[in-house]
């Protein structure tokens, strides 16, 4: 179990197989839920899905492995999907409203069929994780998740 976390944080973190990683399908069966679970808590990984406007984002937030940082402590990554596929036409900015009440915003680079950014969220409490993201008609869509860090 120790050597598929750190492969996969490794894919998650690491150049192109970061892309690989990004293209999975995260879709979880009830099977899959709890050995997800286990791992998210051993890995420190986070995933929680909304709807925005009709569209399904997927708001992943895992801790970055030493030396392996992105502009913080950990990294946020999001997709965004519309009719079960992934939309790779969009600009995605990011905002984090963090425990003490300031904030910080950045810009989410692409990779794969996700948008990432560092951010340092290692103090314990909880976080309001927003996003911004414009499709290819013009439209712009806004809203964001909760995230509680222990």
């Amino acid at each position: 179990m120790k050597t598929v976390l750190k492969s996969l944080t490794f894919a998650i973190l690491s150049g192109a197989a970061a892309a690989s990683y990004a293209g999975m399908d995260h879709n979880q069966t009830p099977m899959d839920q709890g050995r997800h679970d286990t791992m998210a808590a051993q890995s420190k990984m986070f995933l929680e899905k909304t709807q925005i406007d009709g569209h399904t984002v997927s708001f992943h937030v895992m801790q970055a492995k030493e030396g392996m940082q992105h502009g913080g402590s950990h990294n946020l990554m999001i997709k965004v999907e519309k009719d079960g596929r992934t939309l790779n036409d969009i600009a995605v900015n990011s905002k984090v409203v963090f425990p003490d009440g300031k904030e910080g915003s950045k810009m989410l680079m692409k990779m794969g069929d996700w948008h990432m950014a560092g951010y340092d969220l290692g103090q314990t409490g909880e976080y309001q994780l927003m996003v911004l993201f414009k499709t290819a008609d013009g439209q712009k869509h806004f809203g964001g998740i909760h995230y509680m860090a222990r």
